[in-house]
């Protein structure tokens, strides 16, 4: 997102809200953002979108990391799968799992940018 122009201190209230109204996107997509953030909510589908951020992984490499069962881990693969966030690759009998693309990665990397940064802020206020 691009940075916006601060609000002078006299401003018109009603072109204010009129603009950012225009330039808010539709509520479908709001609504689909809202969905993908949901998915993010959970820590162990995040434990899961780290590990996959460094290499592609089998749902016996996730288990054995996180120290959960196949099936909960498949649980969890699926629901990322669904969101979009995680694509599979087929090996013989394996399934590897990896990151879905790049917008994923960033998401993950700038979120933990963010969280480092405020915990700066609190740790120096």
């Amino acid at each position: 997102m691009e940075k916006k122009e601060p609000i002078p201190k006299e401003h018109n209230h009603k072109e204010t809200a009129d603009f950012a109204r225009s330039r808010l996107p539709s509520e479908d997509d709001l609504f689909e953002l809202a969905e993908l953030f949901k998915i993010f909510s959970d820590s162990t589908r995040i434990r899961i979108m780290c590990a996959l951020s460094e290499t592609e992984m089998c749902v016996y490499d996730i288990a054995d990391l996180l120290g959960a069962s196949q099936s909960a881990v498949s649980h969890q693969l699926r629901l990322l799968r669904a969101g979009h966030l995680v694509r599979t690759r087929r090996d013989g009998k394996n399934i590897f799992y990896a990151l879905d693309d790049d917008h994923v990665d960033a998401i993950i990397s700038m979120g933990l940018e963010h969280i480092r940064h405020t915990k700066g802020e609190k740790d120096n206020g």
